[in-house]
């Protein structure tokens, strides 16, 4: 296959782009380097550098390819920004960036083609749940801009499917994490500037770049007080978008698929820092701060259906060993 992966300089995006190449597929990064980094774009993998809201830069990665005579076989959109404060802060350049510039690509696709997208959402869309592991029926209440900014994306593939026939598979996850392990090692992991995911920083304590970890709200209505989020492993998660893709060939679904990826079992804030200290063997110094606008208390995905549907099994299903390899991929990084 010959696939488009739009924000492939990521850490999710040039992980699965690593995963098509070394299946043997051709990947086509497109990325504005705005947050990714031209050392997470995998070797052997093409790089164009554009803004997705320039929608003839888009339309004309589809002409040339399909002027070379080997047009895309697929989509895999991954580019968005995804600081659920941020944005609380700056809901404009969410529904901008995530929404909007969408909306370009989606208009490419049904100019040039394929007709065949897997969309990165998130379990943000469900808000704040009333049933845990969340169902993909669940209500859709998003709690902060971002979590809109992907809904209203969903709403966007569901007419375009239904009136143009575009086939789509929609990813909701949360909290992604780990470095892949391959025969050459670990070769990149997650890192943020600025930093603000969990994991990340937990570690940065660890490495001494920072002195303690942040903990936003210990009120909520959870065992220790403290969010649960649920967290996987971004291979597991490379694995089921290749799986996806491969799904909407199928005549067996309708080219409408949603599915949660998730671990099934949510760990506490306070869970992954005692993680992160066993792991690193360092005391991990923890401060509690107020509670952040639009963070639900618990979000935890059920992913039987994806299990299910796509055959899809994550690997990594312990904390420890999520964190083991993000902290090889971190040390390696600063050369510790």
């Amino acid at each position: 296959m010959k696939i488009l992966v739009t924000g492939g300089a990521g850490y999710i995006g040039g992980t699965v782009a690593g995963l098509l190449a070394s299946q043997g597929h051709k990947a086509v990064v497109f990325d504005n380097l705005s947050h990714g980094r031209r050392e997470l774009i995998p070797a052997g993998v093409d790089f164009v550098e554009g803004e997705l809201a320039d929608r003839p830069a888009i339309e004309n990665l589809f002409i040339e390819a399909r002027n070379s005579g080997y047009p895309f076989d697929g989509v895999l959109h991954f580019a968005a920004l995804i600081e659920a404060g941020e944005s609380m802060q700056k809901p404009e350049i969410y529904f901008r960036n995530n929404t909007a510039s969408t909306l370009s690509l989606l208009e490419a696709v049904l100019t040039h083609g394929p007709r065949r997208l897997v969309f990165s959402s998130t379990a943000a869309v469900y808000g704040e749940p009333t049933v845990v592991p969340i169902p993909e029926d669940a209500a859709l209440q998003p709690t902060n801009a971002y979590g809109e900014s992907k809904l209203l994306v969903e709403h966007m593939l569901r007419w375009f499917h239904r009136i143009h026939g575009l086939r789509y598979a929609s990813l909701r996850y949360f909290n992604v994490a780990g470095a892949p392990e391959g025969p050459y090692g670990i070769t990149r992991g997650e890192a943020h500037e600025p930093e603000s995911h969990l994991i990340p920083l937990i570690l940065d304590v660890a490495l001494g770049r920072r002195s303690s970890i942040r903990i936003y709200g210990d009120d909520y209505p959870t065992p220790d007080g403290t969010c649960i989020r649920d967290y996987i492993h971004v291979s597991d998660l490379a694995d089921a978008h290749l799986l996806a893709l491969r799904a909407l060939d199928s005549d067996a679904n309708d080219g409408r698929l949603i599915y949660n990826l998730g671990n099934g079992q949510g760990f506490s804030v306070r869970q992954v820092i005692e993680s992160a200290r066993r792991v690193t063997g360092h005391p991990i110094p923890a401060e509690v701060h107020p509670r952040r606008p639009g963070d639900p208390a618990v979000l935890v995905a059920g992913s039987q259906k994806a299990i299910r549907e796509l055959g899809w099994q994550p690997r990594y299903t312990q904390l420890d060993d999520i964190l083991r390899t993000a902290w090889a991929w971190h040390q390696k990084r600063y050369q510790l």
